[in-house]
């Protein structure tokens, strides 16, 4: 017989779940509702791999991670969590986890998983080594876990990154992140804007000068390269450098030397390049206005940052996180979006992404009067309807956000009220098109007059004209 599974959650659906998917397999299992109890049946046996949730009372998922990847370096083991941040799956990849699986997950894909770390066993020795604050990088989103779980893969790599990404999506907190969590992390993150600065001076801020290198230039100075000696270089909006200046970079990525400006010296370059671009690189290259040969250099490993409207069900979080962040920076009491208001940014598409809803949620903090913000209280280019484009997948992102809010507040007949303030929409609506005459109404609903009527009843809506 082999070694069961084990299971780990304090959370019985979840372990039924599971369960009944390992039968249906045919895979031997155990289950355990606490770390701790699973950490004394270690005295007593051994499992062939382990699937445990991160948070539970007691001892958590990450201390378990830990222990057994002291005691047992060969025993794969996969991390859930209904909290689905950076700082769990950096650390649950850290931790030496075989995978992070994020909650709800696919029954058949967490299956698919646990085959993969049975069939991978023999071949698992990773070390736990300490893991050091991340910054806050907040998302639910499928596509957000995805870059969370590239971090956490990528974390002890010096392969250099290329972060696409629109305006304001976070692509210098994804190289921060990437830095503090690898081997460089007690090294300068070094950051420069090559779009920022003027072009004649990009490449002594670079490389630095020495000297009488050119008029201005009273001593030597240490360029950006020197400055991340041994850390990391982040070269936002590598897109817009000048070509002279892609040639230079090209050499150093590839002899890794480069010279100040006016200097016969050599210097080693001990740096990781992470760049950045909200441009399509791709296409700059087939124009002629990017390097090829730079290109491949930099895209040894790309990330996409999401924009905010691939990732609505992260703007009540971040916004949260945003207003309790600027209610601390100035000392103040903290502003709380209605539901209303939540909805409403939740189907716009906010073009300067993360940033602008952050820059939004410090206004609020200064400017709104009372403590609940209403969409009254949002500035005027929030609340004009040239800031959104309505598309017929608005009412269902604003649906799919209140149907989110409402199960997270554990309400009970979600459904019954949800058909009930749906029909009652639809309803006043028709009627307020047609004058309140109800037989119109009526047929435009595709119902009868008679249903119609006992509809506007049991809704208790008004009455309109017969």
């Amino acid at each position: 017989m082999n070694k069961p599974v084990w299971i780990i959650d304090d959370d019985r659906s979840i372990r039924w779940v599971l369960e009944k998917a390992l039968a249906r397999e045919q895979i031997d299992f155990k289950s355990f509702a606490s770390a701790d109890e699973a950490l004394a049946e270690l005295r007593n046996s051994l499992p062939q791999m382990v699937i445990s949730d991160i948070r539970m009372p007691g001892s958590s998922g990450l201390d378990l991670l830990q222990i057994l990847r002291r005691d047992y370096p060969a025993l794969p083991v996969i991390i859930m969590t209904a909290y689905s941040d950076l700082e769990s799956a950096v650390s649950s990849f850290q931790g030496g986890a075989f995978e992070y699986l994020p909650k709800p997950f696919d029954v058949n894909h967490a299956v698919e998983l646990i085959r993969r770390a049975l069939a991978q066993s023999q071949h698992k020795n990773i070390g736990s080594p300490e893991l050091p604050d991340a910054p806050d990088i907040l998302g639910h989103a499928p596509a957000m876990q995805e870059v969370f779980r590239a971090i956490g893969r990528l974390a002890q790599s010096n392969a250099t990154v290329l972060i696409n990404g629109e305006s304001g999506t976070g692509k210098e907190l994804v190289a921060q992140a990437l830095h503090r969590h690898s081997a460089r992390a007690d090294k300068p993150f070094v950051a420069i804007n090559t779009a920022a600065i003027p072009k004649d001076l990009l490449e002594s801020e670079l490389f630095g000068h020495e000297k009488g290198a050119f008029t201005g230039a009273a001593a030597t100075r240490r360029g950006r390269f020197e400055q991340a000696e041994g850390g990391t270089l982040f070269l936002d909006e590598i897109g817009d450098m000048p070509a002279e200046l892609q040639t230079r970079l090209l050499r150093v990525l590839s002899d890794g030397n480069y010279y100040r400006v006016g200097g016969h010296q050599p210097i080693k370059a001990n740096v990781r390049i992470i760049a950045a671009t909200h441009q399509n690189l791709d296409e700059r290259v087939k124009q002629g206005l990017f390097r090829e040969d730079l290109f491949h250099r930099l895209n040894v490993i790309r990330l996409r940052l999401p924009p905010l409207r691939e990732r609505r069900e992260d703007i009540p979080v971040l916004a949260k996180h945003f207003l309790q962040k600027s209610a601390k920076e100035l000392g103040v009491e903290q502003k709380v979006l209605s539901e209303p208001a939540l909805s409403y940014l939740s189907v716009q598409d906010i073009p300067g992404n993360v940033r602008q809803l952050e820059n939004l949620c410090h206004w609020l903090t200064v400017m709104t009067p009372t403590q609940q913000v209403e969409i009254a209280d949002l500035p005027a280019e929030w609340r004009d309807s040239a800031q959104v484009t309505p598309t017929t997948s608005d009412w269902r992102s604003a649906l799919a956000q209140q149907a989110m809010l409402a199960l997270q507040r554990n309400e009970s007949n979600i459904l019954d009220t949800f058909t009930k303030e749906f029909e009652g929409t639809l309803i006043t609506q028709a009627l307020q098109h047609t004058g309140g005459r109800r037989i119109e109404a009526a047929t435009l609903l595709g119902m009868g007059r008679n249903t119609l009527t006992r509809k506007i009843q049991e809704l208790g809506l008004d009455a309109g004209n017969e």
